[in-house]
């Protein structure tokens, strides 16, 4: 089934903008929603908004009909999190960067939160916190997915890639050579074709590579 509905979804930047490069040139594919993120990238706080789960809860609301789910970093798990929700609303799913509710420890990310919050002081310090692990639900998920990951991000390094790749029954990972934690935006006309063609052709049920295969 083709998403009638694609709902875009920032990180920690938090600012619909982000994925504007990308939206523009999937015009001709269904409705479009940019999500912005209370609190986050200049984007006037809510005092209802105390964690991720309302995050969550504001993209449920949008999930009434058959839809996409296209996240860059902390957007990913709100993403995983809305799918694990309601997965029979969700027919694709484009994951850049993100940890998508893996823990990174063992998997050489850097500790982006002190530069963050230096960078970004109003930024809810609730987000410095969350921590929840999805590991162990994220294989239920056969909802087909296209992991976007560049090979010089020290952030989301592509071993989470990997990862998720690994758990996801239903996943394709592209590694974009000399991409960094912003690929999606700086080199949304090289991803456009790769969206385009999984958002438009990927059945249900995609066959998932075996390691060690071509």
């Amino acid at each position: 089934m083709r998403p009638r509905k694609l709902i875009f979804l920032p990180g920690a930047g938090g600012h619909p903008d982000f994925w504007r490069p990308m939206s523009d040139a999937l015009r001709h594919i269904g409705e479009h929603v940019l999500m912005a993120w209370s609190g986050f990238g200049g984007i006037p706080a809510q005092a209802d908004v105390t964690g991720m789960n309302d995050l969550v809860d504001m993209v449920l609301h949008q999930m009434n009909e058959p839809c996409a789910l296209i996240a860059q970093s902390m957007g990913g798990v709100i993403a995983m999190k809305a799918a694990l929700t309601r997965p029979e609303a969700v027919t694709h799913m484009v994951l850049s960067v993100t940890s998508g509710g893996l823990p990174m420890d063992d998997l050489g990310a850097e500790d982006w939160r002190p530069a963050y919050f230096a960078a970004n002081p109003e930024a809810p310090r609730w987000f410095g916190h969350e921590r929840e692990d999805l590991s162990g639900q994220i294989s239920a998920l056969d909802i087909p997915a296209l992991l976007l990951w560049g090979d010089r991000d020290p952030i989301s390094p592509v071993a989470v890639g990997q990862r998720l790749q690994a758990l996801l029954k239903s996943s394709q990972l592209h590694v974009l050579e000399g991409g960094e934690h912003d690929l999606a935006k700086r080199h949304a006309a090289d991803l456009v074709p790769l969206v385009t063609q999984h958002l438009l052709l990927a059945t249900p049920k995609m066959p998932k590579r075996v390691p060690g295969e071509p």
